[in-house]
């Protein structure tokens, strides 16, 4: 048997839909970095984009584990001296609540050409409308 390698041409891309309210960042996070990257699919191919495009709306409803949501902290730097600005995750929730989904999802995702070009097919939407009606995306539960 051949290894079989997908090329450009032959990828098929879906709409998924995740809900953020039904498990916390993390696992979450996972599951839709698997399903940019197309490694739940047979036709997984390290080197291309394989994987589907994902919608996530309730961003503003995500939930952490333990005390996370106060003790976790996202760092950005300006570029100038003294320019760390660190916030928290109860903080971003109020101003913009798709980073906290998008920060961890980047974290999963490798951090190169391919990377940043699955990283483009991710929509976070903070309540529960979305503009991508059109395209059917199937809902995925978070449940084992």
């Amino acid at each position: 048997m051949k290894t079989y390698l997908a090329k450009v041409g032959e990828i098929e891309r879906g709409y998924l839909l995740f809900d953020a309210s039904e498990a916390p960042v993390g696992r979450m996070a996972v599951k839709i970095a698997n399903a940019l990257r197309g490694k739940d699919k047979p036709t997984y191919t390290p080197h291309v984009d394989t994987g589907a495009f994902v919608i996530v709306i309730n961003a503003e409803k995500a939930v952490f584990t333990g005390k996370k949501d106060i003790k976790k902290e996202y760092q950005k730097f300006t570029g100038y001296r003294s320019g760390l600005k660190i916030t928290t995750p109860e903080k971003l929730r109020e101003s913009d609540p798709a980073r906290i989904i998008k920060s961890a999802v980047w974290g999963m995702l490798p951090h190169g050409r391919l990377g940043r070009a699955q990283f483009r097919k991710l929509r976070v939407y903070a309540g529960a409308d979305y503009p991508q009606t059109a395209q059917k995306p199937v809902k995925v539960s978070m449940e084992k």
